[in-house]
């Protein structure tokens, strides 16, 4: 491992990996992370769940007899396609312009990973340790966290965890959680006949459109949360029919749900089944619980503290926008306190000619390391 390293050097070298998922093929990415960290004495584990879908879990033992759960930094390497726009930058050769590191997977999430590598790193430098430091990798977090549903397949695998840090996109704002997401496809069929001759047939779009004014003023009958704020829901888009001049013996209609703390997205699934038509089939795409952490609870408000310090100001307690592998992990844990944040830029994600603030990543790197620290001393 070269003495130089740092965040603008770990992140061009994880960038220059082609991750794009589908198909993915992060086994190359996740063994070089994987080198860098066993030459520090980490005990690396490969988990393939598919032939080059391959999650990394690095661990670090204490120095004594651990006195608590370990400490789990996480994030996922693979990145989502580049898109059908034109970029004006190489999407992997991690170009650097007035301060800002370009390519495919700088902000979500390669310079996050890199900031968790960086900060374990650091923590096997310590002499005590009364905690594991634990590094997870994942491989497909991007078409609905498949690499880590399948690793918390493997409990003792997986292991055990006192503390969670999810190295999402967030502009360095640590945030207590994130809604749930409950993606859906309401099916709905009919019976076609002639465009001319309606009453011979069963219309689909009819019955989905009557869906559809249900959902629009749906009830999800619970409060909004202080923070996490209220369930949303959003007919997304729908697809029906052959042609104009037939009655549509079918539609499906897209949904998309966030669900949040006083729900869960089992009770929200059963809702919809039981104010829509009982001839709808429900097809689940995306089903991952809400995340949250009290920002009281004594390792999160230590955690936000020590950001302040580094960061030299307030910060705000927020929630993330989107999923991520703490819908999984969280739970497969038993719940410890979690923390999302990373260098990313937020609105980076998944755009054309992405990025991230260089100077971003070493400071996440030096806040994860203070926050290691102060859980392993």
């Amino acid at each position: 491992m070269s003495e130089k390293l740092n965040g603008l050097e770990l992140t061009r070298k994880l960038v220059s990996f082609n991750t794009i998922n589908p198909p993915g093929n992060e086994r190359p990415c996740v063994e070089y992370i994987a080198d860098l960290m066993k030459k520090k004495g980490f005990e690396t584990t490969f988990h393939e769940y598919e032939t080059g879908r391959t999650n990394l879990i690095a661990r670090l033992p204490p120095t004594t007899t651990a006195a608590c759960k370990p400490i789990v930094l996480s994030g996922h390497i693979d990145t989502v396609p580049l898109g059908q726009a034109s970029w004006s930058v190489s999407p992997f050769d991690g170009e650097v312009h007035d301060g800002k590191l370009y390519g495919r997977g700088t902000s979500d999430m390669k310079s996050g990973v890199a900031a968790c590598v960086l900060a374990a790193i650091k923590l096997a430098d310590l002499q005590v340790r009364k905690a594991e430091v634990a590094v997870i990798i994942s491989a497909g977090e991007e078409t609905g966290c498949k690499g880590m549903l399948e690793l918390v397949k493997h409990p003792k695998l997986l292991g055990e965890c006192g503390a969670l840090i999810v190295s999402e996109p967030t502009d360095n704002r640590p945030m207590v959680g994130h809604k749930g997401s409950l993606w859906l496809n309401l099916h709905f069929k009919g019976v076609t006949a002639h465009g001319s001759m309606p009453d011979l047939g069963d219309n689909a779009i009819y019955k989905a459109c009557k869906a559809i004014e249900i959902l629009k003023n749906f009830n999800f009958g619970v409060e909004p949360h202080a923070i996490l704020g209220g369930p949303t829901l959003n007919v997304g888009n729908m697809k029906a029919g052959m042609n104009v001049n037939s009655v549509p013996d079918f539609a499906v209609v897209g949904v998309d749900i966030r669900t949040t703390v006083g729900q869960t997205n089992a009770q929200v699934r059963g809702a919809i089944a039981a104010a829509l038509d009982k001839e709808v089939e429900i097809e689940i795409l995306t089903d991952m619980g809400h995340v949250y952490t009290d920002p009281e609870d004594p390792w999160m408000s230590s955690s936000i503290a020590i950001s302040e310090k580094i960061l030299s100001g307030a910060v705000k307690i927020e929630t993330a926008t989107y999923f991520t592998d703490a819908s999984v992990l969280k739970p497969a844990f038993g719940n410890p306190p979690t923390l999302i944040m990373g260098p990313g830029v937020l609105a980076m994600a998944h755009q054309t000619d992405e990025y991230c603030e260089v100077d971003k990543i070493d400071t996440c790197s030096e806040i994860f390391q203070a926050i290691g620290e102060n859980y392993v001393l």
